[in-house]
C-alpha cells in the first residue's frame, strides 16, 4: 500500500502553481524550473528510500518515458504547425461571432482532437477580440467547450476515449455522446451570448471600439497547408490506437514490443513511430511556412516551455495519487452511473483524465454486467461506460491541469495580455458555470 503522505508533494506542486504566480509572479517565473526540481525529489528521494532505488527510477522512467513524453510531443507537435497557421480579416470579436467560432471549435474538437482545436483557434479568436477590454471570459468557455467538452464524440477528440478505443469500445460508439454534448453545448453558449453581450456593450460604452466599417467583408487564411500536417498529426494519434492490437508489434506474451529500458519500462515501436510522424509534421510545417505569418500570431516558445515544466513535475508526483486509484478502485464501492460520472470527473479534474478513466473503466469491467459493450476489461452496461466517459472528458475543464491544452490556452492568452483568472479564480469559474450544468447531466442521463 503507498502511504497517503507520498501525496503531499503532488499538492504542494500544485499549490505553487496557484499560489505563487498571485503572490510572488516575478520569483515564480525566474524560478519555476527550481521549484518543479523541489516538489519532485520530494517525491522520489522518500519513495527510494521506502521502496528502493530501482523501484523508484523504475516508476518515474515510467511515467515519464510511457506518459509524459508522449503527451509533450503531441502537444508541441499541435503547437507548433498551429502557430503557422492564421486567421485574418474584418471579423471582430461581436457576442455573435465568438459565439459561433466556439460552436465550430467545439464540433472540431472530436475531428482534430481538443489539443488540436484549441491551438487552431485559440490564436485567431484572441485576435478578433484584441480590441476589447472584457474579454477574459471568452477563452474560459473557451477552455470548456473547445478544449474539453468537445472532444467527447470520438477516440481522436481526447486520450481517455482512445484508450477506451483500444481496449474493446468501438470507434463509432462515442458518437451515442452527442445528446449529451448537445444539450450542454446549448446551456453553456446561451449563458456565454448574453455574459458576452453585456461585456461587449460595457466595452463599447467606455470607448474601446473595433473598425467595424468593412466588417464580414473579407476574411484571410495563410497557411493553409498546415492544416495536412495536422491531419498528419492526428493520424499519428489514431496509429498509436491501432498498431498496439496488430501481432507485429506484441511480443510472445501480447506485450508491446520497443526499447527496454529498464525493469518493466519499455519505449515502445508505437510510440516512436507516433512521436517520429509528430515532429516530422513539425519540421515541415516550419520549413514550408513564411516566418511572417509566425510574427502576426506573435509566436514565441513560451507557451510550451511553461507547460513543458509545469507536466513534467505534475506527472512525477502525481504518481503515489494514481497508485492509491489504482490499488483502491476497485473497492470504493462506486457502481451505479451517476456515482462513475462525478468520481471520475472529480478526479480527472486534478489527475490525468486518462488513468483516471482507465481505473474506472476496469472497475466497471468487473461489475459482472450481462449486456452492454463488450470490452477487454468485461462487458459493460452503455449507461455506466457513458458516464465514466462523459465524467473523464467533460470534468477536465474543472482545472487548468485538467486537459492537455487548459493550461496551454491559459498561457497563450496570458502571453497577448489577456488577463486569466488564477488557479484558484478558474475554479471559481468551473464551480459556478460547470457544476450546475453536470448536476443537470446527472438529473437527465444518469439517474
Amino acid at each position: 500500500m503507498i502511504p497517503l503522505w507520498l501525496c503531499i508533494p503532488f499538492a504542494g506542486l500544485l499549490l505553487c502553481i496557484a499560489v505563487l504566480p498571485i503572490i510572488k509572479g516575478e520569483w515564480w517565473e525566474k524560478n519555476r524550473p527550481y521549484a518543479v526540481l523541489f516538489w519532485s525529489l520530494l517525491f522520489i528521494i522518500p519513495f527510494a528510500v521506502k521502496y528502493g532505488a530501482y523501484t523508484a527510477s523504475e516508476t518515474v522512467l515510467e511515467c515519464i518515458i510511457n506518459d509524459y513524453l508522449t503527451f509533450i510531443v503531441l502537444l508541441f507537435g499541435l503547437f507548433c504547425v498551429a502557430g503557422n497557421i492564421t486567421l485574418e480579416g474584418d471579423l471582430v470579436g461581436s457576442p455573435r461571432v465568438n459565439t459561433g467560432l466556439l460552436l465550430i471549435g467545439t464540433l472540431l474538437s472530436s475531428c482534430i482532437g481538443t489539443t488540436g482545436a484549441s491551438m487552431l483557434l485559440v490564436r485567431p479568436i484572441i485576435k478578433m477580440n484584441s480590441w476589447r477590454k472584457r474579454k477574459n471570459h471568452i477563452m474560459i468557455f473557451f477552455i470548456f467547450l473547445v478544449s474539453n467538452m468537445g472532444g467527447c464524440l470520438t477516440p481522436i477528440g481526447d486520450p481517455p476515449l482512445l484508450m477506451g478505443f483500444m481496449r474493446g469500445v468501438p470507434f463509432t460508439w462515442s458518437l451515442s455522446l452527442f445528446p449529451i454534448l448537445l444539450f450542454n453545448m446549448v446551456i453553456l453558449l446561451t449563458i456565454f451570448y448574453f455574459l458576452d453581450r453585456k461585456a461587449y456593450r460595457k466595452d463599447i460604452a467606455k470607448g474601446h471600439r473595433p473598425d467595424i466599417s468593412k466588417a464580414g467583408t473579407e476574411i484571410k487564411f495563410e497557411g493553409g497547408h498546415n492544416i495536412l500536417f495536422i491531419i498528419m498529426i492526428v493520424g499519428a494519434v489514431v496509429l498509436s490506437g491501432v498498431l498496439p492490437t496488430l501481432p507485429a508489434f506484441q511480443n510472445s506474451e501480447g506485450g508491446a514490443l520497443g526499447i527496454h529500458i529498464i525493469g518493466e519500462v519499455t519505449l515502445s515501436f508505437v510510440s516512436i513511430i507516433e512521436m517520429a510522424i509528430i515532429l516530422l509534421a513539425a519540421f515541415l510545417s516550419f520549413k514550408t511556412t513564411k516566418s511572417e505569418i509566425r510574427t502576426k500570431n506573435h509566436f514565441t516558445w513560451g507557451a510550451i516551455q511553461e507547460v513543458a515544466v509545469l507536466f513534467v513535475g505534475i506527472f512525477i508526483t502525481m504518481q503515489p495519487a494514481l497508485m492509491i486509484l489504482k490499488a483502491n478502485g476497485a473497492s470504493l464501492g462506486i457502481t451505479q452511473p451517476y456515482q462513475m460520472f462525478w468520481a471520475t470527473g472529480a478526479l480527472s479534474s486534478f489527475l490525468d483524465n486518462t488513468p483516471t478513466y482507465l481505473v474506472f473503466l476496469t472497475t466497471a469491467g468487473t461489475l459482472g454486467f450481462t449486456s452492454g459493450v463488450s470490452t477487454s476489461v468485461g462487458i459493460i452496461s452503455t449507461k455506466v461506460l457513458t458516464a465514466v466517459s462523459c465524467g473523464a472528458v467533460f470534468m477536465g475543464a474543472g482545472t487548468y491541469i485538467g486537459n492537455a491544452p487548459n493550461f496551454m490556452v491559459k498561457s497563450i492568452s496570458d502571453e497577448n495580455g489577456i488577463r486569466m483568472p488564477s488557479f484558484f479564480g478558474y475554479i471559481i469559474w468551473s464551480v459556478g458555470f460547470l457544476v450546475p450544468v453536470f448536476l443537470l447531466d446527472t438529473l437527465l442521463f444518469f439517474l
